[in-house]
């Protein structure tokens, strides 16, 4: 339950802070770092406030998890794009 409380006040905190700087910080720092597909230009606004608060939360209980998930999710990234780079050169030749 103490988990859980925690988690609750960071998402609360990280969300309110987050749409209340959107404007000003959130939205640019944003478009900077995702590609063109995902970029907000100040559109989605609550979309992303809650997917940020969201994770900011979880990664101050649980860093070790968020960890572990980015590592696998990187892993399966790199395997994806072996594979499709075989497959292109496959058909190409």
């Amino acid at each position: 339950m103490t988990i859980f409380l925690i988690w609750v006040i960071a998402f609360v905190l990280i969300a309110y802070f987050a749409n209340k700087r959107w404007d000003s910080s959130v939205s640019q720092g944003l478009d900077k770092m995702l590609p063109e597909v995902l970029k907000t230009h100040g559109e989605n606004r609550y979309l992303w406030v809650v997917a940020l608060a969201v994770l900011g939360a979880t990664t101050l209980v649980r860093p070790v998890d968020i960890l572990l998930v980015v590592i696998l999710l990187t892993i399966i990234g790199l395997i994806i794009a072996k594979l499709a780079n075989w497959a292109s050169n496959k058909v190409t030749h």
